[in-house]
């Protein structure tokens, strides 16, 4: 799990941890500290948790990276590798879901954007 963000970034840097945690729904904010709504969004990354240790910390460093520099818009984040998910919770500003997830999708290419699929698309 990525633990979730406080007033910026420094927790989610330094602070990684491998223990379990209580259900989603109950962790991640709905408001940000101005009490504005949250958007949300959820990249699968397959086989994740299955890769050797020096691989999966090379994408973590890479999700670190990547919302690092988006740490003022970013308000929680949480990876679950048993699921291989990766969670974000943002700031509501006009295309960040998708700007970060594009940058995120650039830092570990094997991520897929988890979306709704339009009405006659296939």
């Amino acid at each position: 799990m990525i633990t979730p963000m406080r007033n910026d970034c420094t927790e989610l840097l330094h602070g990684v941890s491998f223990e379990p945690a209580g259900p989603l729904w109950k962790r991640a904010p709905t408001r940000d500290r101005d009490g504005r709504p949250v958007s949300d969004f959820m990249m699968l990354i397959p086989g994740l948790g299955k890769r050797p240790a020096v691989q999966l910390e090379r994408v973590l460093d890479a999700i670190r990276s990547v919302l690092g520099r988006y740490g003022e818009a970013v308000v929680f984040a949480d990876l679950n590798l048993r699921l291989n998910v990766l969670w974000v919770s943002v700031r509501p500003i006009p295309g960040i879901c998708l700007e970060l997830a594009t940058a995120l999708n650039s830092a570990v290419p094997e991520s897929r954007l988890v979306a709704q699929r339009a009405p006659g698309k296939v």
